[in-house]
C-alpha cells in the first residue's frame, strides 16, 4: 500500500477463487476506509489471527496493473535496501492509487444492521437493497464490514464533462441579444462553459445566463474525451546497421552528440519493436526527456506501434490514459522519467538508461532510490537488455561492452588562476608571462575579451555560476566575522535583489545588519560570487546587451535569446535544463573548483561529466568552452584537452576506486543519526557503530561515526556512518544490524548515496 509500511497480509475477496493476481490492484480496508493496494505475493498461510478480507479486485489477473516481473524486482530491491515495500511502491508507481469509483452497499441477506446504529434512524444503516455507500459513516461501514454483514460493489466511474447545447423547449420571450446568443449556440453547440459561449457569441455572461434560465439552452453531462497525449516526432527509420554490442545483456553507448547517439540506438530499438516486443527509455530530467522524445518517438510508427511519453509533468488523467494504452499493448515504446519504471509494458526487450551517472536519478526523499539500481533489477527480472547512453560513461559501468562514437569537437581555453597562463595560440588572450594578479576575478581578462567579441558580433554567451544569490557570504573586513544562520552551522548567503541574508539549508532569512555584531564595523565585504554578482559584472562590461539570469530564485524569459537575438545568460546548473541558445558562441565556467572542493569521492567524476555536458550542449556547433579555475592541470580537465577517448578518465577513476574500495568495487550505504542535542546525536551514532561491530562488522566495512560536513542543519545535529560492503548480501546483513538498534535518535539509511556531504 502507498504508505511507509511493509507488505500486509489480507484474505482474498469473499468468493474469489482465481489465480494469484500478482501486480493487480485491490481494495482493502485500512483504518476504516477502502485503500488501493497492489498484490505483491502470497502471504503467510499460518496466521495466528483471522485476516481481514480484501474488498474487491480492481484489475483482471490476465491484465495486471504492473507486470509481475516488475513486482518481483521491486520486492527484491526493497529487501536488499532494507526499505519498507510500501515506501518503494509509493515512490515508483505514479498511476492508479486513487481511481474514480462508485461505491454501493447493502446488508447481506437476512442481516439486521440496526444494532450498529441503535441511537439513529433506521435509514442510517444499509438495508437489503443497494444504496450509495457515501451516504453512511465510514466507521459504521467498517464495523459492519468487519462482521461480514456487508455486500459492497466498487465500479469504475467514467469521467464526464458538462456541455451547453441549444434547446427547443424554451419558454419566454428573448431579447434581441439573447436571441443572437441562442442562434450562435445552435450553430456552435457543445460549448464547454457559459463563459466560452458568451465569448463566442460576443455577449455578456448575464445574457447567456438568461437564455439558459428561460430554457432555450441546457447543460448536458457527456463522457469526457480521452486527454490529449504528447504528439510524437515524425516517423523515421534508420538505414544504418546495428553497431551496438550484441553479446550479453548489458552494454553502453558513449561519445558523439545526442542526435548521433540517437541514430546509433535506432536500429536496435526498431528491431525489438518489429519483433513485437517493448522498449523503455529513461531520462534523468525533463531537458533530456524532451530531447529523447524528439529524437526517438518517431521510431515507433514504422514498426506498427505507438510511443508514449510518461512523466510527472503530465496530468493524472493523461498518465492514466497512457497507462491504459500500455496495458492494452497499443503502445510499446515508452520514453519517460523514473515513474515509467513500473510501466506495464508487454514483453520488455530493452531498458535504456540515458545519462546513467546523472545525480537527478537520485530520489531526494522517501525511499531515496538510486534509479539505475532499480532499473538494473527490473531489466534482470524481465530478462531484458540493459543499455546506457550518454556522452561519458559513469565509472561504475566503464568496463561494460561498449560502442564509443567520435568525440564531440571541443574548443577549450583554460584560465588557470594558480599558474601563469601559457596559451599563446589564442592571440591576445592570456599572453605568456601575464601576472596572476592581472587575470581578473570573477571575470578574468580572457573572459572579458571574449564577451566583448560576443557583443561586437551579435552572438550569444552562457556563464555557469557556482551558486545562486549575490555572494556566498558577507564578511566584516575588520574582524572577518560573517553572519551565521541561527538554525544551521553555515554562513548566510547575500541576495542583493532583496537585500536579505538567506540560509540555503533551512530557508531562514533576515535583513542585512547595519554593522558587525562582533566589532561594530559598518562596512561589509562580499565574498564568493553568485549569479546576481556575475550578471551585474556582465551588464557593466557590455552596456546595451541583454543579460538574463536563471537559477532557483529567478528565471528570466529567454524567448528572445532562443529566437536568435544577442545576449548573455548567467545561471546555475538549472540553465542546462533548457535548450542551448541557437547562436551560442561562448560557454564559460566561472569557477570550476566549486565542483571539486567537496568531500565526495565522486567530485572529480561529476566535474568531468559537467565539462563534457557543456561541450555537447549545443546540438550542432562547438562554442568556445572557457574554464576559470585554480586547478588548471586537473586530470579531468586534461582528459578533455588531450582529446582521448571519452572513457579514458572514467577508467582512471575505476582503477583508483578499486585501490580505495569504492563503487563499483563495493556496495555503499550512508547511515545518518541525528538529534537536536549534540551529545545525544553523538551517543546514538556510537550505539549504531557498536551494534555493527557486535554483529561482526570490520573497521574496513564501517567508516565513522563522524559529524556531518554541516554540523547542524535546521537545529538538528547529524552524524554519519558509511557502510562499505563487498557484496549486496553483506550490505543487507549490515543494514539488518542497523535496523535492530534503538539508538535514541533519528536514523536514516541511504543505499547507493550520491552525495557524502
Amino acid at each position: 500500500m502507498p504508505r511507509p509500511i511493509p507488505a500486509y497480509d489480507f484474505a482474498p475477496p469473499h468468493g474469489y477463487t482465481g489465480p494469484l493476481p500478482l501486480g493487480c490492484r485491490v481494495l482493502v480496508p485500512w483504518r476504516g476506509e477502502p485503500l488501493v493496494g497492489v498484490v505483491v505475493g502470497t502471504g503467510n498461510e499460518r496466521q495466528s489471527h483471522r485476516l481481514r478480507e480484501a474488498l474487491q479486485l480492481l484489475d483482471d489477473p490476465d491484465m495486471p496493473w504492473v507486470a509481475p516481473a516488475t513486482v518481483q524486482a521491486l520486492g527484491e530491491w526493497a529487501a536488499s535496501a532494507a526499505l519498507p515495500l510500501g515506501l518503494v511502491w509509493d515512490d515508483l508507481l505514479g498511476v492508479g492509487w486513487t481511481p474514480a469509483l462508485s461505491h454501493r452497499v447493502r446488508a447481506v441477506a437476512g442481516a439486521d444492521l440496526r444494532a450498529f446504529a441503535a441511537n439513529a434512524a433506521p435509514a442510517a444503516v444499509p438495508g437489503p437493497e443497494w444504496s450509495d455507500g457515501s451516504s453512511y459513516l465510514p466507521a459504521l461501514l467498517d464495523a459492519v464490514r468487519e462482521q461480514g454483514l456487508l455486500d459492497e460493489d466498487f465500479t469504475p466511474v467514467q469521467p464526464t464533462v458538462s456541455r451547453v447545447f441549444a434547446s427547443e423547449l424554451g419558454q419566454g420571450q428573448l431579447t434581441p441579444k439573447q436571441r443572437e446568443a441562442a442562434e450562435w449556440l445552435t450553430e456552435y453547440p457543445g460549448q464547454a462553459s457559459l463563459s466560452s459561449w458568451a465569448r463566442g457569441a460576443g455577449v455578456s455572461g448575464s445574457v447567456v445566463a438568461a437564455v439558459l434560465g428561460k430554457g432555450h439552452a441546457e447543460l448536458r453531462e457527456e463522457p469526457a474525451p480521452p486527454p490529449a497525449l504528447t504528439p510524437g516526432a515524425a516517423s523515421w527509420t534508420s538505414e544504418a546497421p546495428d553497431a551496438l554490442p550484441a553479446e550479453g545483456l548489458r552494454w553502453r553507448l558513449n561519445g558523439g552528440k545526442f542526435s548521433a547517439r540517437a541514430r546509433a540506438l535506432a536500429p536496435r530499438i526498431q528491431s525489438h519493436l518489429r519483433a513485437g516486443r517493448s522498449v523503455l527509455v529513461l531520462a534523468p530530467e525533463h531537458a533530456t526527456l524532451d530531447r529523447a522524445w524528439a529524437e526517438l518517438s518517431g521510431l515507433a510508427a514504422p514498426c506498427g506501434t505507438e510511443a508514449i511519453l510518461l512523466s510527472g509533468l503530465l496530468s493524472p488523467e493523461a498518465r492514466a490514459h497512457s497507462w491504459g494504452q500500455l496495458r492494452s499493448g497499443a503502445a510499446r515504446l515508452v520514453v519517460g522519467s523514473y515513474l515509467a519504471l513500473t510501466a506495464p509494458l508487454r514483453d520488455l526487450a530493452l531498458l535504456l538508461v540515458l545519462d546513467e551517472g546523472s545525480d537527478a536519478y537520485k530520489l531526494p526523499s522517501g525511499s531515496r532510490a538510486w534509479v539505475p539500481d532499480v532499473a538494473q533489477a527490473i531489466a534482470a527480472a524481465h530478462r531484458a537488455e540493459l543499455g546506457t547512453a550518454g556522452v561519458v560513461p559513469a565509472v561504475e559501468i566503464v568496463q561494460w561492452p561498449a560502442l564509443e562514437l567520435s568525440m564531440p569537437r571541443v574548443r577549450l581555453h583554460t584560465v588557470d588562476y594558480g599558474a601563469p597562463p601559457q596559451q599563446p595560440e589564442l592571440g591576445p588572450l592570456s599572453m605568456p608571462g601575464q601576472a596572476q594578479s592581472s587575470l581578473g576575478y570573477p571575470l578574468s581578462h580572457d573572459l572579458r575579451a571574449v564577451l566583448r567579441q560576443v557583443q561586437e558580433r551579435g552572438r550569444q554567451a552562457a556563464l555557469l555560476a557556482p551558486r545562486r544569490g549575490y555572494s556566498a557570504l558577507l564578511r566584516c573586513p575588520q574582524c572577518d566575522y560573517a553572519p551565521q544562520c541561527p538554525n544551521c552551522d553555515v554562513p548566510l548567503r547575500f541576495h542583493r535583489s532583496t537585500h536579505q541574508l538567506t540560509c540555503h539549508q533551512c530557508g531562514h532569512h533576515q535583513p542585512v545588519p547595519r554593522s558587525c555584531d562582533n566589532c561594530g564595523e559598518a562596512m561589509w565585504q562580499t565574498k564568493g560570487p553568485g549569479t546576481e554578482w556575475l550578471a551585474q559584472e556582465v551588464s557593466q562590461l557590455l552596456p546595451g546587451t541583454p543579460v538574463y539570469r536563471v537559477d532557483k530564485d529567478h528565471q528570466d524569459d529567454l524567448t528572445a535569446l532562443h529566437a536568435g537575438e544577442s545576449g548573455v545568460v548567467v545561471g546555475t546548473g538549472l540553465m542546462l535544463a533548457q535548450p542551448a541558445p541557437p547562436e551560442l558562441a561562448l560557454v564559460a565556467v566561472t569557477l570550476a573548483d566549486t565542483w571539486l572542493n567537496v568531500p565526495d569521492f565522486r567530485a572529480s567524476e561529476r566535474y568531468h561529466a559537467l565539462l563534457w555536458e557543456l561541450a555537447e550542449w549545443h546540438p550542432a556547433r562547438a562554442p568556445l568552452l572557457l574554464v576559470q579555475t585554480f586547478q588548471g592541470s586537473h586530470p579531468a580537465l586534461e582528459a578533455l584537452r588531450s582529446g582521448e577517448s571519452v572513457s579514458a578518465y572514467p577508467r582512471q577513476e575505476w582503477e583508483l576506486r578499486r585501490a580505495l574500495g569504492y563503487p563499483p568495487h563495493a556496495c555503499l550505504a550512508q547511515v545518518e543519526v541525528a538529534a537536536r542535542d549534540r551529545e545525544r546525536a553523538h551517543s546514538a551514532a556510537d550505539a549504531v557503530a557498536a551494534a555493527l561491530y557486535s554483529a561482526g562488522a570490520t573497521a574496513q566495512e564501517v567508516l565513522g561515526p563522524a559529524p556531518a560536513p554541516i554540523a547542524r542543519v535546521r537545529g538538528v545535529y547529524p552524524y554519519h556512518l558509511l557502510l562499505r560492503a563487498r557484496s549486496p548480501e553483506r550490505l543487507r546483513e549490515l543494514l539488518d544490524a542497523v535496523s535492530s538498534v534503538r539508538a535514541g535518535g533519528r536514523v536514516r539509511v541511504d543505499v547507493s548515496p550520491r552525495h557524502l556531504t
